[in-house]
């Protein structure tokens, strides 16, 4: 399953259930235009992949975007409007993938995670993040 979480025509993230993806060969969650390019890749045994390198040119990054993939455990996100506006709240589970792309996001371990993050570098820590209030917990609603 591909859940794709928009906000005023923006998409904001693009969740992913890895375990419902059965589809053959090499398929790409992502849009083209991402900053990172996501996909699943789905081979038989004896599959081979030509060596090949890939060309060096520039590519202009204006921001940081994100990939975490849950190896275990549940994993709430929180989606904020740029203007640190809280939106709606997302529950990921074991085996789940999200890629973030636009506004602001938080998170909550539920129940103790694993996670795998991917995301360009290199990293600044006084350039790439500004850190903001959290919503009151009360405040949280879980989309479905």
């Amino acid at each position: 399953m591909i859940k794709k979480i928009f906000y005023k025509k923006k998409l904001l993230a693009i969740i992913v259930n890895s375990n419902k993806i059965k589809k053959n060969g090499v398929n790409f969650i992502s849009p083209e235009n991402f900053p990172h390019q996501v996909g699943f890749i789905n081979h038989k045994r004896g599959y081979e992949v030509k060596p090949h390198t890939h060309k060096n040119f520039l590519r202009k990054i204006y921001k940081t975007s994100e990939v975490l993939f849950i190896k275990n455990g549940i994993l709430r996100v929180d989606f904020y409007v740029n203007k640190k506006k809280y939106l709606f709240s997302e529950i990921l589970k074991k085996e789940d993938l999200i890629i973030l792309n636009e506004g602001s996001h938080g998170f909550k371990v539920i129940k103790k995670c694993q996670l795998i993050e991917i995301k360009q570098g290199p990293f600044f820590k006084t350039l790439d993040k500004i850190r903001f209030k959290k919503i009151d917990e009360k405040k949280i609603k879980i989309k479905k």
